[in-house]
């Protein structure tokens, strides 16, 4: 795997001109991009194509939750833009799950597919209060299981469960890992963060981060002082 392309960064703009802006500054065979659900729902596909046009790849984080067919339909069409990833709720249970995956398959172009387990905002007291009596890690795992039974690449998780996913559901399994936080970084609203060589130790394939790149007053020298962390962790 290339290293200097592990990094996903999470462009978490209001509208285009920022997000133009910042990948103008960065280097496409140095890390992709993640979109998520406010500046896709301002900017919509348009701005997906401008991406890939520059060369970037692009994970398309809309978190699919819905009926089966729904979610299936969903995925066909973010396929057809010619995104890398994309991702659904493993929540939605297999049915769900099997239906993206099955919508994929007869897709020209197949992105990978992850599952999104426990967002890392949440903690074992938030996830109580939900009725559900599994602490986040035990939650993650039953999740991920479920989600590569039903045939995805892989899921988003916090690098804290990346070493027990690693080993149980095997090395290639994909992991996207959001909360990670250069050693100097505030963790801002993520409760489960690690730095970027704790993470790929861990076992995490792919590192989402924003605020350390995005808000940085040199935003390709912070990218390149992350690849280099992680270079470091091989």
């Amino acid at each position: 795997m290339n290293n200097n392309n592990r990094v996903i960064v999470s462009l978490d703009f209001p509208a285009a001109k920022q997000a133009l802006e910042l990948c103008q500054k960065l280097d496409p065979t140095s890390c992709k991009l993640k979109v998520g659900k406010e500046l896709f729902t301002r900017e919509g596909p348009a701005l997906i194509e401008k991406f890939i046009k520059m060369d970037f790849d692009i994970f398309l984080d809309l978190k699919y939750h819905d009926i089966p067919n729904t979610v299936a339909s969903a995925c066909r069409v973010a396929a057809d833009l010619g995104v890398w990833m994309l991702n659904v709720h493993a929540s939605g249970g297999r049915s769900m799950m099997e239906a993206a995956r099955d919508a994929l398959e007869k897709s020209t172009h197949k992105p990978l597919l992850i599952a999104v387990t426990v967002l890392t905002s949440i903690n074992d007291n938030d996830i109580h209060e939900l009725a559900i009596t599994n602490t986040v890690k035990e939650q993650v795992i039953l999740l991920a299981k479920l989600a590569k039974s039903s045939g995805l690449d892989g899921v988003v998780c916090s690098a804290m469960e990346a070493t027990d996913l690693s080993l149980q559901l095997g090395k290639e399994f994909c992991l996207v890992t959001p909360g990670i936080r250069p050693a100097d970084s505030s963790k801002d609203d993520q409760q489960r963060v690690m730095t970027p060589t704790e993470a790929i130790n861990a076992g995490s394939h792919y590192l989402v981060i924003g605020r350390p790149i995005t808000r940085a007053e040199d935003p390709l020298a912070a990218l390149n002082a992350i690849n280099a962390d992680i270079n470091s962790a091989e």
